[in-house]
């Protein structure tokens, strides 16, 4: 019915058509306006708790917490996060996850 070459052809116009379409990543990014005079910016409140085996570091901006780095005695500190910008760190990302948020440590830096 068809001839290969036509099919051939076909099927190589279809997988080529996403060649010229345009990734998000090349579109220029939005450029913040600069500050005005006697603007800051939001830097974070940063309230430290000292414990007996733990230091802990709530970080706030605009009264959200929105981090905790707990730097243990003996061991690597780590970082709770808050997922959803709520102000509260959670321990499930959502009701119908059934999954822990686990405490991320910083594997590599440089």
């Amino acid at each position: 019915m068809f001839n290969k070459s036509v099919i051939v052809c076909a099927v190589a116009l279809l997988m080529s058509a996403n060649v010229w379409a345009e990734p998000d990543y090349l579109k220029s990014p939005v450029i913040p306006e600069p500050l005005r005079d006697g603007e800051s910016i939001d830097e974070p409140d940063i309230n430290i708790i000292q414990k007996q085996d733990r230091t802990i570091q709530e970080y706030r901006v605009n009264g959200k917490l929105y981090m905790i780095k707990v730097i243990p005695t003996i061991g690597r500190p780590y970082f709770l996060m808050d997922t959803d910008g709520d102000g509260s760190l959670e321990t499930t990302q959502h009701e119908l996850d059934s999954g822990l948020l686990v405490p991320n440590w910083i594997l590599l830096e440089w």
